[in-house]
């Protein structure tokens, strides 16, 4: 299977910049795969509830992104630096490491020092005075393409993940062509986020309000979540020709004892499981991978899913719409069809909707 044929042609007027004025008023694309094959339906994400029935399960990702993107300057240079904190890797609290993503690249060596703070960059975003806190930082491991290790301390002791709380910075996806707002601190963040974790967003989670859940609860349409932490290889494209030659970044993910019984109770009692984007769908499919049963616990999806999988735990999917030649395009055409899904994309760009992050959303039941 070729990655061309995954393509689409998108106007670029169409990459969602920011998010809409009031969420929970995006669009929906509703594609029916099942009782009429290939129907599209144009609705907006209020009418939800009249596509889902009493028993539904519907399950979200409830991980947190936190602001992941530290700007700073080398030591003893005061050259630019920026630091896009990837994972922990160890080390203690005082001084944990991470796997980071660093710029510019080619001159951060092995014992290289930065500091971040509240740099000019940084206050230009946030509108602050220029100073404290600072994060020290020394490069303890060097990879390819910009990867480093890297090892975080404050010289006054002030808890790690507190100062980048003041200091970091969204890490918005690469198509959104400005820096990151206030706005973005709340827009960029699930209304059930929980689990600090991730380094960008579940976005069909975005799309979600109290007032829908209330809607919804009242419709008899139950729910829960699962965490997956979303790595920044969700944007990692695929550079292979053949589909299955790309391997995708594992993630992380836990699911709890009752989110299992949930799960796999109402697939036994034959009622759907909705997978609210392709963060849940990825970990529920990896965790119901052997028997079909989704297990609880920790685990780790590194399940490249594409057309010809079967699905084993995810009945119908909300999502969002995805980057043309991605693994996530692909993770929807296994679940709804290539053609299908293509199909629908040509007709939400005809129709004008918004796409990726902070774009609509597609129902597919």
């Amino acid at each position: 299977m070729l990655v061309a044929d995954f393509d689409f042609d998108l106007p670029k007027d169409q990459i969602a910049q920011a998010p809409p004025a009031v969420r929970g008023q995006s669009r929906l694309l509703v594609v029916n795969r099942a009782d009429a094959p290939g129907e599209v339906t144009h609705q907006t994400m209020s009418d939800l509830p009249s596509w889902l029935r009493a028993g539904d399960l519907l399950v979200v990702n409830d991980t947190k992104v936190f602001p992941a993107r530290l700007l700073g300057r080398r030591t003893p240079s005061g050259g630019a630096v920026e630091c896009m904190l990837l994972e922990r890797a160890g080390g203690d609290d005082d001084a944990p490491l991470w796997n980071a993503l660093m710029h510019p690249g080619q001159k951060l060596k092995a014992g290289g020092r930065f500091t971040c703070g509240r740099t000019q960059e940084a206050c230009a975003v946030l509108g602050s005075n220029l100073g404290p806190p600072y994060l020290q930082g020394e490069i303890v491991g060097r990879g390819s393409f910009g990867h480093r290790t890297v090892r975080l301390w404050s010289e006054d002791g002030t808890d790690v993940d507190s100062v980048i709380d003041q200091i970091g910075h969204l890490p918005l996806p690469p198509y959104i062509h400005r820096p990151d707002s206030p706005e973005d601190a709340e827009r960029y963040q699930t209304v059930f986020a929980r689990a600090r974790g991730s380094v960008a967003a579940p976005t069909a989670g975005l799309h979600f309000t109290p007032e829908l859940f209330e809607k919804l609860d009242a419709h008899g349409v139950e729910r829960t979540a699962i965490t997956l932490h979303v790595g920044y290889g969700t944007f990692k494209p695929v550079r292979a020709e053949v589909v299955e030659e790309h391997v995708v970044d594992a993630e992380r993910f836990e699911i709890s004892e009752d989110t299992a019984a949930r799960i796999n109770t109402a697939r036994a009692e034959a009622r759907r499981v909705i997978a609210v984007g392709t963060t849940t769908t990825r970990a529920l499919e990896s965790a119901a991978r052997d028997a079909g049963i989704v297990r609880a616990g920790p685990g780790v999806a590194s399940l490249f899913i594409h057309p010809g999988h079967e699905f084993r735990a995810v009945n119908a999917l909300v999502t969002n719409f995805h980057l043309p030649r991605s693994s996530l395009l692909m993770l929807v055409a296994a679940f709804a069809g290539r053609d299908r899904v293509l199909a629908a994309y040509r007709e939400a760009v005809a129709a004008g909707y918004r796409f990726y992050s902070y774009g609509d959303a597609m129902l597919i039941v």
